[in-house]
């Protein structure tokens, strides 16, 4: 999940977000993510991390700066042409509620115009790839299965198109911490044998440690903090220690405490 010495996969040039009432939202991010990495961005609510992942795919439109995919300006790309490039996971997953998991993972393909016959043994592919057994669960409505369940044909959806690029955005949050391990785990092998740059918005300080390469650390719309995941921990930035330590709290204070005696 190394990043190579090529044009970066996405890059912040200045950008910017302000709302129409002079709210700003992001402040002159200039930021690079490197083709092959997954780059993790952390921050507390409102500190702008969905709406910066969001300029990537143009569903959201920066005021001020930038924002480049490829090499090329988003403004550049035709909306639609850049989203089908993208892959895109969500919390809820979004999967189409009267389509089985088998039709919902094929849907990208499906719009694009691939022929079935070039659809199904993708589709097999990628049941496969998110541990999920396809005699099993093909056929079952999103509402048969389990929100672990769920989000692994979300990103089944996500990568069926074989994208270079895969924004996620909180994908685990709403699962319980077992089944979150298992998807972290999943995730982690799986893009560890697919070269996929990745975007990944959390505010699970051990999920960005895990899954990611690189941490950046927002704070009010601007970047406190752009680290190699393996620095993070040990910085002496004080947002940086200031994030570690507020989820360090619970650990911290446990560990303090001593059993009565019986």
């Amino acid at each position: 999940m190394t990043g190579s010495a090529q044009e970066p996969a996405i890059a912040f040039d200045q950008a910017g977000l302000t709302t129409p009432d002079g709210r700003v939202i992001l402040d002159n991010i200039h930021l690079q993510i490197a083709a092959g990495a997954t780059t993790a961005l952390l921050g507390r609510s409102g500190s702008g991390k969905t709406t910066l992942l969001r300029m990537v795919n143009r569903l959201i439109e920066p005021t001020a700066g930038r924002v480049m995919v490829q090499a090329k300006a988003t403004t550049d790309w035709d909306p639609i042409a850049l989203r089908r490039s993208i892959g895109y996971v969500i919390q809820e997953t979004g999967l189409f509620p009267h389509f089985d998991a088998e039709r919902n993972i094929g849907a990208v393909l499906e719009i694009e115009g691939r022929p079935k016959r070039e659809i199904a043994p993708r589709v097999r592919q990628l049941f496969t790839q998110v541990g999920l057994d396809y005699e099993t669960f093909a056929r079952r409505l999103p509402y048969q299965l389990s929100g672990g369940q769920r989000q692994r044909v979300g990103l089944a959806r996500a990568l069926a198109g074989e994208p270079k690029l895969l924004l996620m955005d909180e994908p685990f949050g709403a699962l319980d911490p077992l089944t979150r391990a298992e998807m972290q785990d999943m995730l982690r092998d799986l893009l560890l044998r697919l070269d996929k740059t990745v975007l990944l918005v959390t505010h699970d300080l051990n999920e960005a440690l895990y899954l990611a390469s690189h941490i950046v650390l927002l704070e009010g719309g601007k970047i406190a903090a752009s680290l190699p995941a393996e620095e993070f921990m040990g910085s002496q930035i004080p947002a940086v220690q200031a994030y570690v330590s507020a989820v360090d709290r619970g650990t911290k204070q446990g560990a303090g405490k001593q059993c009565p005696v019986s």
